[in-house]
């Protein structure tokens, strides 16, 4: 049976971190209710306090294809390497040095916005095509793939 699937990251900051996978994914940051101009606006209205006005955020594929990525503010720090983690298909149909460019290119430009470069992984044919270990602001490891 199918379902519609959301990703939920915990994090510290979940506006900033909503702002940079949208950027990353080519989403967008998930509008306010119908009747409001902004979430301020919106967040005030239902009686929610300015100090918890980013205790959530969210970005959605404006294609409506992809998952809702759903950022919530936890009280813990990122302690460990993530065991779930997003691929970012950067190169999709490339091979070799022509991927690993264009891995490298997507890099260069998240830097910009906050991601971390961690490392590259060269091809190792026939399993392994080849990817680049990224962290997005929070250190949250992602791969582009």
């Amino acid at each position: 049976m199918a379902r519609d699937v959301q990703i939920t990251i915990d994090c510290a900051d979940p506006a900033k971190l909503a702002a940079f996978w949208a950027e990353v994914l080519g989403y967008r940051v998930q509008g306010p209710p119908e009747g409001f101009d902004s979430w301020e606006q919106a967040l005030t209205a239902m009686g929610v306090p300015p100090e918890r006005h980013n205790d959530a955020s969210a970005v959605v594929d404006p294609e409506g294809a992809g998952p809702r990525l759903f950022f919530q503010r936890v009280p813990e720090s990122k302690r460990v390497k993530n065991r779930v983690h997003l691929d970012v298909r950067a190169a999709p149909g490339l091979t070799g040095e022509a991927r690993m460019a264009a891995l490298e290119a997507a890099a260069d430009l998240l830097v910009p916005l906050g991601a971390t470069r961690f490392g590259r992984f060269e091809p190792a044919p026939p399993l392994e095509a080849g990817h680049v270990l990224m962290t997005d602001p929070e250190g949250n490891e992602f791969c582009l793939d």
